[in-house]
């Protein structure tokens, strides 16, 4: 189990890329690749794009959803079948929560620009 330091820790912004590598996702979801990796087989709606030698590539879309799969994994102690069960069956719900986390990061995107602007 993770320290409640680290659950309860701000994750990073995302930065406005399309597409971004198993590194910088662990990175931005402080999670271990090889966590990603298992999570890929436990849960249907994390696809991430294969290329060549098999390498992940994974969209903004698989980042958020990464992200309530650790939420509901480790803040919220759903075990791998709950969350998966949770993720199924509440689509709306979980498009809701995927939007608020949306909006939240654009927020946080926006007040940087402004910070920087300010600061002009």
């Amino acid at each position: 189990m993770l320290e409640p330091s680290i659950i309860n820790e701000e994750l990073p912004a995302i930065p406005g890329k399309r597409y971004f590598t198993i590194g910088e996702v662990s990175e931005l979801c402080q999670v271990k690749p090889h966590v990603l990796r298992y999570w890929e087989q436990e849960f249907e709606q994390l696809k991430p794009v294969k290329r060549r030698g098999n390498r992940r590539y994974y969209q903004r879309q698989d980042v958020l959803m990464i992200r309530q799969i650790r939420s509901l994994l480790y803040e919220k102690g759903f075990t791998i079948g709950g969350a998966r069960n949770q993720l199924a069956g509440e689509d709306s719900k979980s498009d809701r929560t995927q939007y608020k986390q949306l909006i939240r990061q654009m927020i946080a995107e926006l007040e940087e620009v402004l910070a920087v602007l300010k600061s002009r």
